[in-house]
């Protein structure tokens, strides 16, 4: 393992989506992870993942885990080579702040950095419905080149049969961007 990667998640509904992501990238055996989540992130991970898993059990799946509030740690500067940055699920708070360039904790500042380093961003980008704002926001992210927009959208032509399969492949696309292949991923195979 030489290359490190960062995952975020903030307080939007997926945390599933998270859980996997990290469950995939650990398989890939490439990635070093640091994981820097919100405290919504927690109360949010707790609420959908109560009684299948704990925050602890999840910064067990990380190699480190970067406390929000401490602006000055690694993923805080350009010279903490990664090969990008994941953030899952992404609320639109910090989409907005991602947009603004408002960096007041490591989440925003890691992904600030991630984008004034030209390294991959990939936001799993959580909300329904979108407000004008919201879309604004997004595309004006999207015209940055390295950043990826994949909201968590439910998709049919692999036939899914489980919200587990469902996960699986939502997340098999969040985690593509950095090179991780999901070996259970159905791509589409055309008519």
């Amino acid at each position: 393992m030489g290359k490190r990667l960062i995952v975020g998640a903030s307080g939007a509904s997926g945390m599933p989506i998270l859980v996997k992501c990290l469950e995939l990238i650990r398989e890939s055996g490439e990635f070093e992870v640091t994981l820097i989540m919100t405290d919504s992130a927690k109360l949010t991970f707790h609420q959908e993942m109560e009684g299948v898993m704990s925050v602890s059990d999840l910064c067990g799946m990380a190699d480190q885990v970067a406390d929000i509030r401490n602006i000055g740690d690694k993923p805080a500067s350009g010279s903490y080579r990664t090969e990008g940055m994941l953030i899952v699920p992404c609320s639109m708070k910090t989409v907005a702040g991602i947009h603004s360039g408002y960096s007041d904790n490591l989440l925003l500042r890691a992904a600030d950095v991630t984008l004034k380093e030209h390294r991959p961003l990939v936001l799993a980008a959580r909300e329904t419905p979108l407000n004008a704002i919201h879309l604004r926001n997004m595309q004006e992210l999207s015209l940055i080149p390295g950043v990826f927009i994949i909201p968590p959208m439910m998709a049919f032509y692999h036939r899914p049969k489980t919200i587990d399969e469902m996960v699986y492949h939502i997340a098999a696309k969040l985690v593509e961007p950095f090179g991780v292949e999901a070996p259970e991923y159905r791509r589409w195979e055309g008519l």
